[in-house]
């Protein structure tokens, strides 16, 4: 009776090991799951929470001073890629309408193209690169140096200090960064399609002027404001909670936090800007 007992009981144990064995995927990913959820939530908060204090009457020197880093100071790399953006833009699609007798085109394909799509994006794209980075590292660094908590023992607001003037800063600079950026873009596609390739210049500008409504100049800067939520809104928020990470600690875990921020901008500017396509059309 014992040994058949023993034997049923070390079934059992055997047969529950295994259950917990298929079970762990599945519980890894309803963990995963939950954690992304709070996540969404904690960002959320996060970004009403400093929204909400943008408008105390004493940010303005701060929001002066964010414009500078985050707009001026990346016309330069934003010009840059304008410029050869609109270039390669001209060149090949010169040699794809030239096939179809319609260069003449040439205009309209660079011009909505960049207003449109390119512009917004690549923009948002290289203020993470430059201005998202040096965002959170700066936060993050606060952080683990605990400065963010001697700025609540002096009874100053982190968030209203640190966070509200560098999301406000952004939705500035934002759409002025885009319109930058297609201004120069269409001159490098005349760069490149009029000089270059010798396109009617009276022709490519007619049909930029002709082919671009205000619509399509709306949506960019509507884009340029979605996108520039996202990129400081995540930057702040992993530089803020970067004593937080499980994986790392100290000066790592602002490497990972800097990371992590660059790469959730970037994926998230290009699915945002799907989403937002797909709503505007």
């Amino acid at each position: 009776m014992t040994s058949v007992t023993e034997k049923k009981e070390r079934t059992g144990k055997a047969q529950t090991t295994l259950l917990l064995k298929l079970a762990n995927p599945f519980a890894a990913f309803g963990r995963g799951v939950i954690n992304i959820i709070n996540d969404l939530g904690a960002a959320a908060v996060f970004l009403l929470l400093a929204f909400i204090k943008i408008f105390h009457p004493k940010q303005l020197p701060k929001i002066i001073q964010q414009v500078y880093f985050i707009g001026a100071r990346s016309v330069t790399i934003v010009i840059l890629v304008g410029l050869f953006t609109g270039m390669v833009l001209g060149l090949q699609s010169y040699y794809a309408l030239v096939k179809f007798g319609a260069e003449g085109a040439l205009g309209t394909l660079v011009a909505l193209s960049l207003i449109r799509e390119l512009g917004p994006v690549l923009t948002a794209l290289m203020i993470t690169a430059r201005a998202g980075s040096a965002i959170t590292a700066e936060i993050g660094i606060l952080r683990i140096s605990e400065q963010i908590d001697a700025l609540y023992t002096m009874q100053i607001d982190p968030v209203r200090f640190l966070v509200s003037p560098r999301i406000m800063a952004s939705l500035i600079s934002f759409p002025l960064l885009t319109a930058i950026f297609d201004l120069i873009g269409i001159l490098g596609g005349y760069l490149s399609g009029v000089v270059l390739l010798g396109v009617n210049a009276g022709t490519y500008y007619y049909r930029v002027q002709s082919s671009v409504e205000m619509k399509d100049i709306t949506d960019g800067f509507i884009k340029a404001i979605v996108f520039a939520v996202i990129v400081s809104m995540i930057s702040c928020f992993q530089g803020y909670f970067a004593h937080m990470r499980k994986e790392s600690h100290g000066a790592k875990a602002v490497g990972y936090a800097t990371t992590s921020a660059v790469v959730l901008s970037s994926v998230l500017v290009l699915v945002s800007d799907y989403i937002v396509t797909s709503l505007l059309l």
